[in-house]
């Protein structure tokens, strides 16, 4: 059993990349992931364990079967719960759902959902702790997630460091402390 101390971050980036531009780099839902790394280079009490960094890079032209699935299960299974950032700009694209399927359904890792597009939690949460319209309309982005969050525990926060920090610490949303499932949205 891996030491799951991870968090692992999902966010969409289009397929296939183009070699001559920053690949990557340049994708909307890259930049929040890197936010995520710029806050911890700047405050090292911020809880982001970068599962990213577990392994070694790949190359935007990487094979998929061979390279880039194998290394995506690897960071995985060494997380302890997935950082998923869904936007208006979120696709369906194959990593995502492999992310979303190996990871949620199958390794069964709670999902803290990070909402970019809202910046202020009452945008994002209803007045009984869970999504609103707003968010749930995003859900359709990605399917994989939309058809099985509830069988998951699940957080919705936006894109605010203080909120993330503290979806970070509460321990029911990390694989070792999980106790049921749920959707939950912080005041």
């Amino acid at each position: 059993m891996p030491n799951r101390i991870y968090n692992y971050t999902a966010f969409y980036v289009a397929e296939p990349f183009n070699q001559l531009n920053l690949g990557a780099n340049a994708a909307p839902d890259f930049c929040y992931y890197n936010m995520l790394r710029a806050w911890k280079g700047s405050d090292s009490n911020f809880p982001f364990l970068d599962a990213h960094g577990t392994t070694y890079n790949v190359r935007d032209n990487s094979d998929w079967e061979y390279t880039l699935k194998p290394r995506l299960h690897e960071r995985l299974r060494n997380s302890k719960n997935i950082i998923l950032f869904l936007s208006k700009s979120t696709c369906n694209s194959r990593a995502l759902r492999e992310e979303i399927s190996y990871g949620m359904c199958y390794l069964g890792l709670p999902v803290i959902v990070v909402y970019p597009d809202f910046n202020f939690n009452y945008w994002i949460s209803n007045c009984n702790h869970s999504p609103n319209f707003r968010v749930k309309s995003l859900w359709d982005n990605l399917p994989v997630f939309r058809d099985n969050l509830r069988n998951y525990p699940t957080c919705h926060v936006p894109m605010n460091k203080d909120y993330i920090k503290m979806a970070l610490d509460d321990a029911d949303f990390t694989i070792q402390h999980k106790h049921s499932n749920f959707c939950w949205c912080y005041d």
